[in-house]
């Protein structure tokens, strides 16, 4: 269930996919936020650097690593404007974080790249809960997709 908090802080993280593509890069944002509701970390990707791994869910993860206690990992939230891939959903299973909740599902954003004739990423779309063993999960969020696939066009327009 995605609550008008949950939706906040997805409203959040397209700004900062927003913030992503225009700065040159993949539209991807990431916000955690403690079981008190304190935004702790936010973040963008950041691939357009080079390096492939400068996902903020990953940024998130080595974070919390450094940051919290494991109990407060296991309380908090990660809310993303679309799902994790298999990368950061293993970071975040290593360092025992709390429910994620996303926007578009991997699936959602592979037809989207499919429809338009966009190769796929090399890593392949598994969802969350394949990835980490009990994983709580929300989303997708039907209303929030076709403002983060809009970002994803204007990625596709400037190359």
């Amino acid at each position: 269930m995605i609550s008008e908090v949950d939706m906040k802080h997805l409203r959040r993280c397209i700004e900062l996919a927003e913030a992503a593509v225009a700065a040159g890069d993949q539209p991807f944002g990431s916000v955690l936020v403690s079981a008190d509701g304190e935004v702790l970390f936010e973040g963008r990707n950041e691939v357009a650097g080079g390096d492939p791994t400068r996902h903020p869910e990953f940024a998130i993860a080595r974070w919390a690593a450094e940051n919290m206690q494991p109990q407060e990992r296991a309380a908090a939230t990660v809310y993303t404007s679309g799902e994790h891939c298999p990368m950061c959903a293993a970071a975040h299973g290593w360092v025992g974080l709390g429910r994620i909740v996303y926007a578009t599902s991997s699936h959602q954003l592979v037809a989207w790249l499919d429809s338009h004739g966009v190769a796929r990423p090399p890593v392949r779309e598994l969802p969350i809960d394949e990835v980490i063993r009990g994983a709580v999960v929300a989303g997708p969020v039907p209303e929030l997709a076709e403002q983060v696939f809009a970002l994803h066009r204007r990625c596709l327009e400037r190359a």
